[in-house]
Formats: C-alpha cells, structure tokens, sequence
C-alpha cells in the first residue's frame, strides 16, 4: 500500500496546516477558556474546502476522498480538537444523505453543509440508548401527509449553529428510521450548551422535540432503515475520531519535544535525560502508528471495501493512542503541564472523549471480537 501523498493531498496538508498555524493556534486556549463556538473558524474552513474534500464534485465537493478527510482533520487538530472535530460532525450528516437521501434531499442540503454557509447536527443518543438503537424512546408518528416528532436527545454537537439534524425516532412500525429536520422547525428546542471536560466550544447542547412536524418527504432512507444510516455515518464518523485522535497525539508531541528542548537540567536542556528520550520515543512509535493505520482504513473506504471492523479498530487504537500520549506528555512537562499556564492540560482533557464519542471503546472491542468469532 503506497502513502506517499499525490499533488492534490499534498496542497490539503499545506491548507490545512497553514489554517491550523495562522488561525487555529493563537485562538485555541480561548476557545477552551471561554467555551465559544468558533463560528468564524468553521465558516474560514468551508471557504477553503475542508468540509467538502470527501463530497462529490456535482454538490459542491473536491472529490478527493476519504484520505483527504483525514488529513485536514488532523492537521487542525493538532492545533485545536474542537475546531478539527467540526469536520468530522458534519461529515456525519453529510455522509447520510449522500448514502441514503433522495436527489431533491442531496441538492437541498449537501451544497451548504459543504460550503460552510450551513452546519448540521446527528441527533441519535438519549438518556438511555448508549450505543443501544433499541433503546431509543423518540417517536414519529404520521399524520396524513407528516410526520409528528416527539422526544428528547442528548449531545447534540453544533446544536445552535445547524440548520439542519439527523434525527433517530421509533416510527409506526416500531424500527428505527432517520429524518431530516430543520433546527428553526416549530417545537425544536435545544437546551442550554453542556458544561464539558473537554473539546469545550463544540456546542454540545440537549435536543428536544415538542410534537415537530415534518413532510413525509424528509424520512431519510426507507422507513425502519434507520439503524443501516446510523452505522453508515458512525463508521465514517469514527474515521475522523481516529483522525482527531492522532492530531492530538501529534500536538502533545510537539508541545513536550519544545518544552524539554528549552527546559534546563543542570545546563542541559531535558532532553538530553534518558528518561525524556524513552518518554518521546514511545510518544512519537505510538503515533505513527495510529496515524498509518487511519490512513490505511481511509485508503479502504476510498475504495469501498471499509468494514465496521476495520473503522471500530482505528477508532479503538488511535484515541487510545491520544489518551496516553497525552499521558506522557503530561509527565514531561511535570507540575507545570498540570496547570492552566501550559496547554498540554487542555490537550490531556480533549483526548479523552476520543475513547467516548460515536461508540465507547468497550463496544468497539466487542465489535471488533465478534467479527473474528464469526470469520473462524
């Protein structure tokens, strides 16, 4: 398998980095601090492309692929996980109408959640779902030419900024189907934003949804087939937690070489002590790896040949990856890193969602196991 990246890969990393360096950095610890959605940083990102590099050209994308997605996200990342992660929750509705949605649905929503002019929100996790879809509790019940939604969800990611959510409910036949759903429809309300560990400013806010009702047209896919849109865009989503993943990894890296380079020991700079040098090079093992195998799981989905075990196993490994990177890093920079002076603090907090979003890791294990039981 050949990673050496084409011309057009190439101008994506140099995009995104140059992005990530003159926009990102200098706003991240502000964005952490005061928990504020950064609306002109996601629109900047549409402008130059990175929401639509894995969007067909004919709504607006580049066409570039999977890999390309990857690469932005991690770049950003690197700078900021909750501007990178932008990407990737929009890519979670985008993902479902191009799979599932009809043409009058790719045409009225996929140009502008690719330009930037619009972002959207996936609404499936409640109270008590989990990663449970039996559990879900929302319904849709039809009336006559509509649908009538009610229910509550939780973790809405860009809540007040989406025009559009994906919403699961419990339709009449009792399954789980998908619907479009405009954010300014009477009845949706979304709750005030959640007070969160990490990845602060992403707008994660509770959903609730007062009897809103909605065309028949807006069922997403074929009534009951909610549960193969949901697995769809998760697989997707969790390509770009992997890819979130080694961004953080990537900067807690960074931050840790430049810290122990200008930190002195006796007159030496730290990184001259054994100990910092094992601590570095695990550091920089580990995320390569993760960092290989995200591509290679992108490089399968440009292909078609992306399975949920495949997607499950870089999520899994790369946001562990970034917990214990961030780890090390923490040990590196010692008390000082455990202050709000330094920001690997806000790194080390950011890196644990990664093993909690889109499907916790102990499900991914079994996702992951239950696919070898069934091969042998």
């Amino acid at each position: 398998m050949d990673f050496d990246f084409n011309d057009d890969e190439r101008d994506v990393i140099s995009t995104a980095q140059r992005f990530a360096a003159s926009k990102v950095r200098t706003r991240a610890r502000a964005i952490d601090e005061n928990n504020e959605f950064p609306t002109d940083l996601a629109q900047e990102m549409g402008r130059l492309g990175l929401f639509g590099l894995h969007m067909p050209e004919e709504y607006g994308g580049t066409g570039l692929g999977y890999k390309a997605y990857v690469l932005a996200i991690e770049q950003v990342c690197a700078a900021s996980m909750t501007v990178g992660a932008i990407i990737a929750i929009n890519a979670l509705t985008q993902e479902s109408i191009l799979r599932f949605g009809t043409d009058e649905q790719k045409r009225r929503y996929l140009p502008t959640l690719i330009s930037g002019e619009s972002l959207s929100t996936f609404a499936f996790t409640e109270g008590q779902t989990g990663s449970d879809p039996r559990a879900i509790t929302t319904t849709a019940v039809p009336d006559g030419d509509t649908y009538v939604i009610s229910g509550e969800k939780t973790f809405a990611s860009l809540a007040p900024s989406a025009c559009v959510a994906v919403i699961f409910a419990k339709d009449d036949s009792g399954k789980t189907s998908a619907f479009l759903v405009d954010t300014n429809s009477e009845g949706f309300v979304i709750e005030g934003e959640l007070e969160t560990m990490g990845i602060r400013g992403e707008d994660v806010c509770p959903v609730r949804l007062n009897d809103v009702r909605i065309p028949r047209s807006n069922l997403l896919g074929e009534q009951g087939q909610g549960y193969n849109v949901l697995l769809t865009a998760i697989n997707v989503g969790q390509i770009g937690i992997a890819a979130e993943s080694v961004g953080v990894a990537t900067g807690a890296l960074a931050m840790s070489l430049d810290y122990a380079r200008n930190r002195m020991v006796r007159d030496k700079p730290m990184t001259d002590l054994p100990t910092i040098q094992s601590l570095l090079g695990e550091m920089s093992a580990r995320t390569d790896a993760a960092r290989w195998l995200t591509y290679r799981t992108a490089d399968l989905k440009d292909k078609a040949r992306l399975t949920g075990r495949d997607s499950a196993t870089a999520k899994l490994f790369a946001s562990q990856v970034a917990n214990d990177v961030a780890d090390m890093a923490m040990q590196i920079h010692g008390s000082y890193g455990y202050t709000k002076d330094l920001e690997i603090e806000r790194l080390y907090r950011d890196a644990k969602v990664t093993q909690i979003y889109e499907v916790v890791s102990e499900v991914q294990r079994l996702i992951i196991g239950g696919s070898l039981a069934r091969e042998s």
